[in-house]
């Protein structure tokens, strides 16, 4: 056991007690591994700390790990630039793209085996000091890309368990490369007004199990990457999703929209997604792949929030498009949605592009129920992001129970669409529950 206090820590709140968690750290390692120890009952601030091998960092429960206010004690992995504005002054509800490495850390690991953080402590990202543009709905964050809680990369047997994470300013725990990795059992409860505070992204990592979590945030909750700065590590590959809940003003569970490579192998199952501005989404813009994934038992229940959340409230989303011009986007093939019940202000959207069919997608025991649920006009379907930053996105159409273009092979076994009486205005005129334009094999 290595108590920080014996290093030095403070735990006043105030102090910088990075150096002194730092040494536990590197001493509990270079003696072969064991437990740093947070005891309860204080606030520890500390600026960039590196995780090593063999080294369980627990937090006791009234023990927080909080972010430095100062950007000066974070690491750098790249340049700074002269301005920490936002870069090419785009905001994030448009079209922002990222390559997957931030400007600075706060938990950092690179390169390490047999890491962990456990315990019911907390450990906060102290997301106020990045506001930019604060409004009712939407933060705008002060730069991009922010400062994420968890960075960690190469890491090999990597377990998080129990801790609770709260008040990132981005990505909250963004995994790149990692392999056999389990998440179980955290909270991750975050600003639902704060752009870009993603809940947990696996990145070019494979052998994953993400279990009996609870993520609240302002973007996707779960949500499977493959960015560009880490081709490397090849695709995001064999993940098991179960027994998770999930509340998002963007996404509850997203593949994309960084997806340099492929998404392959991923089962998500028993899981609650509720009060989210669209259920499941598969976001293919880049060159990797979505084949092999299977969805099943789990409820969607969808609320349209403000314009800057990509989404319109769909329940499922699937879309294939170049993310530029001579840039194409792979492909989405072979994804089953299994005992799926759906509640809310849209239904299923499946958009491919003329020459990028969505292939071979089933819905079996798939019920959508169309209700009203929000203050803000139903208007159709959001297909953002897209390769013109002009164009909104918007497909302007009243609402069906699925609405297809360019798929091939949609395959229905026990679909059930209904519409409660205040949505009946915004139904597709015929009164049918399937709009199918440009699409063909089995339906």
């Amino acid at each position: 056991m290595y108590n920080i206090l014996d290093y030095g820590a403070v735990g006043d709140g105030a102090a910088n007690d990075g150096p002194a968690i730092q040494r536990a750290i590197d001493a509990c390692s270079q003696a072969g591994g064991g437990r740093v120890l947070f005891p309860g009952g204080r606030v520890y601030s500390s600026g960039h700390v590196a995780l090593r091998s063999n080294v369980e960092v627990h937090l006791e429960m009234g023990a927080v790990w909080k972010a430095s206010s100062d950007l000066k004690d974070y690491y750098s992995l790249r340049e700074l630039p002269e301005s920490l504005e936002r870069e090419g002054g785009v905001p994030s509800y448009v079209n922002c793209e990222y390559a997957g490495r931030p400007y600075l850390v706060f938990i950092h690991a690179f390169d390490v085996e047999n890491a962990a953080i456990t315990g019911f402590g907390v450990i906060d990202g102290n997301e106020s000091i990045f506001y930019g543009t604060d409004t009712k709905y939407h933060i705008e964050g002060s730069f991009y890309p922010r400062v994420p809680v968890l960075f960690l990369e190469a890491v090999r047997h990597l377990t998080i368990r129990d801790i609770r994470i709260q008040g990132s300013a981005f990505w909250t725990l963004h995994m790149v490369g990692c392999e056999d990795v389990l998440i179980d059992g955290i909270r991750i409860l975050n600003n639902l007004r704060m752009a870009n505070c993603d809940g947990i992204d696996p990145d070019h990592c494979r052998n994953v199990r993400i279990t009996n979590c609870h993520v609240e945030c302002g973007d996707d909750a779960i949500v499977l990457k493959n960015t560009a700065d880490h081709m490397q590590y090849g695709p995001t590959e064999n993940v098991l999703i179960s027994n998770c809940t999930l509340v998002s003003t963007s996404a509850g569970i997203k593949f994309g929209t960084e997806g340099e490579d492929d998404f392959r192998n991923v089962c998500v199952t028993n899981c609650s997604i509720s009060n989210s501005n669209r259920g499941i989404s598969l976001q293919i813009r880049d060159k990797g792949n979505v084949e092999n994934v299977m969805f099943s038992n789990i409820t969607i229940e969808t609320r349209r929030f403000s314009y800057q959340w990509w989404g319109r409230a769909e329940a499922i989303s699937l879309t294939a498009a170049d993310r530029k011009p001579g840039v194409k986007a792979g492909k989405i093939r072979n994804v089953t949605f299994r005992d799926i019940h759906c509640r809310g202000e849209n239904g299923i959207l499946l958009f491919g592009s003329p020459d990028n069919w969505i292939e071979n997608i089933a819905f079996e025991n798939v019920s959508v129920e169309l209700k009203r649920r929000s203050k803000w006009e139903i208007e159709g379907y959001d297909r953002r992001p897209c390769p013109d930053v002009t164009d909104d996105g918007l497909i302007k159409s009243r609402i069906s129970g699925i609405y297809a273009d360019y798929v091939k092979g949609i395959h229905l076994n026990r679909l059930q669409v209904s519409c409660s009486e205040e949505f009946l205005p915004y139904y597709q005129e015929e009164k049918t529950f399937l709009h199918v334009q440009d699409s063909s094999d089995t339906i």
